[in-house]
């Protein structure tokens, strides 16, 4: 059952229902050994936290700023926070010198967290151009401190500031002080059009996305979540805080190229992912069918057939299957799909939330036919994560991202644009008076950005408004739709489609190279860099038969008639992509201009 308080006061709350009971497991940075943090000891933690920070100088509602990757000093970091009505601001550990300084300057950061080697060099390296700033933390006691930064200290000596609560007496009259209209987080999005704007949200955000999400999504204290995402995103933050409020046990995966080996080291319940997760591991399966004797692929061919009637056709419709297809799925399901989730590390699948970009049908029919309870979504920074699930107690169609939570009202404005109104959705943007005059209309609606539609009840999206392209011979295209078509092919890592003023679709891919130069090496095609295999005839033939096979289902004005391969990708370093991995097609254009323009010469 959750509990239901103040987000200062959770941890604190569940420690007295929990007690000594595994809250986290988590490994310490560079280690390889996975430990464990009590509730009991984590509630006493924050709390010595909270007392470190008011000895620190942190003040009621001042904004500190955490960048790192996931660890459990980032979780200390922000609880205590929360407990003396500070507001936490989340760096994504990939950012980048100029935004880090930008956010430090924007929301005037005294007080600095950051996790390991990379992210000190950084900071210390923007630190003189940052005036407000006064003081470093690095999580990381492995971290080598400059010699002359004086102004640096290890979390560890921090903690020390909080030994024996000395003012917990203040700490305590700050938790009955604590309100709804109090911020918690400033969260930054990185935006495809580079323009940053700090998203505010509140306790009363939280409070009512958690008990909204609560009666959506099926998550108990009988689950083990593992923390896949960066908690700086906001589908992270939201599903891990829902967690905690039922009493769930987390594991915090700090390093994300690592997550295959967590999860099978790990063995968690649930996990909320964005779809390209999926997508690497629907390319995985399908590999070893394509690469299958004719009857061990007949066999699986048959066994997704089954698992499609009955958990697509009929249990996802709120239909009862009938004993002959609960049979065939029952020897099914305990062969060939308990091995394909026991190879994933996913033996105790329970529910697997999915949000962030649009979901490819093939892909979730694959994910739910094979026995994982994917449940799509859609949500934003500023709606505090979920707007939108499937909820598995009604009929789902493959497609959409499920319906409405409780609590928000939604209308279908101007270009199909959804727009929003509840007590999940933000307030505005951080000083950013103007903009937040343009985001809401007369009646209070959130203009989202995003085009969609309504139907028996489920919310489809189409597209991002501003994406929409436009061709020379009048057609509109809708990029990520397409983008995601191609995405499953095993061969495509990113992908990114012109058509903006074209005469036809046309796309830039950069392929997975450790398959590619294994393939090349099969065929005999010699090549010595990358460019020899992206220029390759033979190559761009085989990459051509596949993407046309994709696109059977797409419209003749709809498809990529030529593509370039590129021999490196695309990263946040060049701003062509965002930290949340969304593409910046104008940066995009801009850096690719040539290989555009020769796609379209006559």
């Amino acid at each position: 059952m959750q509990t239901r308080c103040h987000l200062s006061l959770l941890v604190h709350e569940q420690a007295k229902k929990y007690g000594e009971r595994t809250m986290f497991i988590y490994r310490d940075f560079g280690s390889t050994r996975w430990v464990s943090m009590s509730w009991q000891t984590f509630s006493d933690k924050v709390r010595q936290t909270s007392n470190a920070m008011l000895n620190l100088g942190v003040k009621v509602q001042e904004n500190i700023a955490v960048f790192s990757q996931n660890s459990i000093n980032y979780m200390l970091t922000d609880f205590g926070a929360y407990g003396i009505r500070a507001v936490s601001i989340p760096f994504y550990a990939t950012s980048s010198e100029q935004q880090i300084q930008y956010m430090i300057a924007d929301a005037q950061v005294r007080f600095l967290f950051v996790g390991e080697q990379e992210q000190y060099d950084k900071a210390y390296r923007v630190s003189p151009l940052c005036p407000t700033l006064e003081r470093i933390i690095v999580f990381d006691n492995g971290v080598k401190i400059s010699p002359q930064d004086t102004g640096t200290m290890y979390f560890e000596d921090f903690m020390k500031l909080g030994e024996s609560c000395p003012r917990q007496s203040e700490v305590d009259s700050l938790y009955s002080q604590a309100n709804d209209d109090d911020l918690c987080n400033i969260l930054y999005t990185s935006g495809t059009t580079g323009d940053s704007k700090g998203v505010m949200l509140s306790y009363g955000q939280y409070s009512a996305a958690l008990i909204a999400n609560d009666k959506a999504v099926p998550v108990s204290d009988a689950d083990v979540s593992m923390s896949f995402l960066p908690y700086t995103h906001i589908f992270e933050r939201g599903w891990l805080y829902l967690c905690l409020s039922v009493g769930a046990k987390v594991i915090i995966n700090t390093y994300p190229k690592e997550i295959q080996q967590s999860l099978r080291e790990t063995h968690p319940t649930c996990m909320s992912s964005v779809p390209r997760f999926w997508e690497k591991v629907y390319a995985g399966v399908k590999e070893k069918i394509d690469n299958a004797n004719p009857v061990r692929r007949r066999l699986f061919m048959k066994a997704l057939a089954i698992g499609r009637k009955y958990n697509i056709e009929y249990l996802s419709r709120g239909r009862r299957p009938s004993p002959v297809l609960r049979m065939k799925y029952e020897m099914m399901n305990r062969t060939l799909f308990s091995l394909i989730r026991k190879q994933l590390g996913l033996e105790h699948a329970n529910i697997f939330p999915t949000a962030g970009a649009t979901v490819s049908p093939e892909v979730e029919e694959f994910v739910i036919s094979v026995g994982i309870k994917m449940i799509a979504g859609y949500g934003l920074t500023e709606s505090l994560a979920t707007v939108s699930c499937v909820h598995l107690d009604k009929p789902r169609t493959i497609g959409s991202v499920g319906r409405l939570i409780e609590g928000l009202e939604i209308k279908i404005g101007e270009n199909d644009e959804i727009m929003l109104k509840g007590p999940t959705i933000t307030k505005g943007y951080y000083k950013r008076e103007a903009l937040n005059a343009e985001v809401f209309d007369s009646e209070g609606f959130f203009r989202t950005g995003d085009s969609g539609y309504i139907k028996n009840g489920e919310l489809f999206l189409k597209d991002r408004i501003k994406d929409l392209f436009k061709t020379s011979n009048g057609k509109y295209i809708a990029p990520q739709m397409i983008e995601s078509k191609i995405l499953v092919d095993k061969y495509v890592e990113q992908i990114a489609v012109i058509a903006d003023e074209r005469k036809f679709v046309s796309a830039l891919i950069v392929p997975d190279y450790s398959l590619l130069e294994e393939y090349a090496r099969e065929y005999g095609i010699k090549f010595s860099t990358r460019r020899d295999l992206c220029e390759n005839v033979l190559i761009n033939k085989m990459m051509a038969e596949r993407i046309d096979t994709l696109q059977q289902q797409l419209a003749s004005y709809e498809k990529i008639k030529k593509f370039t391969l590129l021999p490196k990708g695309f990263t946040m370093e060049s701003g062509e992509i965002t930290n949340t991995l969304k593409i910046r097609r104008a940066v995009l254009v801009k850096n690719y201009c040539t290989e555009i323009e020769k796609m379209y010469e006559e």
